[in-house]
């Protein structure tokens, strides 16, 4: 495995695969403690679509599938108001060929458009975007050593960038992502391998890409997208408990 580093020295990325996987979650029968579910697995109660393309989410066996040409679903429901500071989101995820998603978290509704506040955790295990899934985007991206756009990638000005043999995630196989907030600091887990952790440096000045609060959104990025999701659940963090 090839590692490579560039960029914000706040930036810690971690994409050793030696880190143990997480013990499964095994809340089908009983929640995790001290999550909740933001996703019931039969409606989109407590989601609130963009107008781009509302049609683009649909719950199929359980499983919310992301399809189509871009919007955003994000959750409007009661579980803090839908207005997260430090957190710990849970979900599962799955690819398809050529795929590509994400997760905005500290966002807000938006009617249209590419999310103007927030960050994204990337999805995208074989898609052309060069950020693949593990990545907080544009900010802690995660690439394929190789990637024909990785030179584009490693000139680019504030980020800082992990080059991997692979992506994190395959087509076709279930993932579990996990996204904490604390503080100013920002964890990604792929299976419970830590693939990010960013700390918001003090002058951090990208306009809407800062830490601060809001709920969660789910990306349908093309026509040719296609991505799943399910067992959608969150804990929110005490601001003084610090890690678990």
């Amino acid at each position: 495995m090839k590692y490579l580093m560039t960029g914000a020295a706040s930036a810690l990325i971690l994409t050793t695969a030696a880190i143990a996987p997480a013990h499964a979650d095994h809340h089908g029968d009983k929640m995790e403690e001290g999550f909740v579910a933001l996703f019931d697995g039969t409606s989109l109660d407590g989601w609130t679509s963009s107008l781009d393309n509302p049609a683009a989410f649909s719950i199929e066996d359980g499983v919310l599938v992301v399809k189509g040409d871009r919007a955003h679903l994000f959750y409007s429901g009661e579980i803090e108001d839908h207005d997260f500071t430090d957190f710990e989101l849970r979900l599962k995820v799955r690819t398809t060929e050529g795929s590509n998603s994400g997760v905005y978290f500290h966002t807000v509704y938006q009617e249209e458009g590419w999310p103007e506040i927030g960050h994204e955790a990337q999805v995208n295990s074989t898609q052309s975007d060069p950020r693949k899934t593990g990545s907080l985007y544009s900010v802690a991206d995660i690439y394929v050593s190789g990637d024909e756009n990785e030179p584009a990638l490693r000139v680019e000005g504030d980020n800082s960038f992990a080059a991997r043999d692979k992506a994190p995630s395959t087509d076709g196989e279930w993932f579990d992502y996990t996204i904490r907030v604390e503080g100013k600091t920002v964890t990604i887990k792929v299976d419970g391998e830590t693939t990010v952790k960013w700390t918001e440096p003090d002058d951090w000045d990208r306009e809407g890409r800062k830490l601060a609060s809001g709920t969660f959104a789910l990306q349908a990025h093309d026509p040719d997208s296609e991505v799943h999701y399910k067992d959608i659940r969150v804990k929110v963090l005490d601001a003084e408990m610090g890690d678990e």
